[in-house]
């Protein structure tokens, strides 16, 4: 498959990485040379993608933020081929969505899928890309515009490539999900560590500290856009969390040993129900 990849961050790098280990041929892009030079010497891409060239391409892929999506892909869109895919890999999807609705209209011979790889790094750049990054991971799609064979062929590919399944849904619910997924951890991690004490601990943490701290590190400038893009429902999972945590304190405070006890319980048992579901 020819794909178009624009923008060669830790997630697009990695992808392209695997797409050309896979045998596949990448057209790269990106708004920063030295990161384009990067991606080829580390075989993220096998050419610049370009107007020349946009017409050779199966699948478009904006591996940017959801706020440049528009602007980075709509070039390319009167070049493309008929039955060319165009998808996304932002980590919200309502207001890409939208810009896709928009285009499908203007572009009938076109299929559009927002798409959002679940998976990442602490990290960020070219330079932590991985050719192994998505083994195993969940991918995401949200059909805008794609019959059923366009969506099975694009399962079938991404499926190839080491994922381990594709979940299809909407706009909503994915913003929905990803607000307690991924970005309630992030604020949960990013606060935590900025305890006093965490500048002492040494010698006194092992996997906990290290678990709960892992995605504390972060592109503050990405996940500000996103967590703000998404801010309706972030601000739900936060106060619902506030108030779980105001029950722990008050539990603590107040010497509630038994109120204590059932609230640790009740976490423990809900993890359990939710892994055995799982498997």
């Amino acid at each position: 498959m020819n794909i178009g990849l624009i923008g060669l961050g830790l997630i697009g790098g990695s992808f392209g990485r695997t797409a050309v280990k896979a045998g596949h041929t990448v057209f790269g892009s990106d708004k920063n040379e030295e990161t384009f030079e990067k991606a080829v010497m580390l075989k993220a891409v096998d050419f610049p993608l370009n107007e020349d060239n946009a017409g050779k391409v199966d699948l478009l892929i904006s591996a940017v933020n959801p706020s440049d999506f528009a602007a980075v892909v709509e070039p390319f869109l009167p070049i493309l081929k008929k039955g060319a895919v165009v998808m996304d890999f932002s980590g919200t999807k309502r207001s890409v969505i939208e810009s896709m609705k928009v285009f499908s209209e203007k572009y009938p011979d076109l299929f559009f899928i927002g798409g959002h790889p679940m998976a990442g790094r602490e990290f960020s750049g070219i330079e932590k890309s991985t050719s192994t990054l998505f083994n195993k991971a969940s991918m995401i799609f949200v059909p805008v515009k794609a019959d059923i064979f366009t969506l099975d062929r694009m399962k079938t590919f991404f499926i190839s490539l080491g994922f381990s399944e594709v979940v299809i849904t909407t706009a909503e619910n994915h913003d929905k999900m990803i607000a307690f997924t991924s970005q309630l951890c992030h604020v949960v991690s990013n606060a935590f560590i900025k305890s006093d004490t965490a500048r002492e601990h040494f010698g006194y943490s092992a996997g906990s500290y290290n678990d709960l701290t892992r995605v504390a590190r972060l592109s503050s400038d990405m996940w500000t856009e996103l967590m703000m893009e998404n801010g309706d429902f972030l601000s739900e999972e936060l106060e619902a969390l506030i108030g779980n945590l105001t029950k722990y304190l008050d539990a603590i405070k107040s010497g509630d040993r038994n109120g204590l006890k059932e609230l640790l319980k009740e976490g423990n048992d809900i993890k359990v129900s939710i892994d055995q579901r799982r498997k």
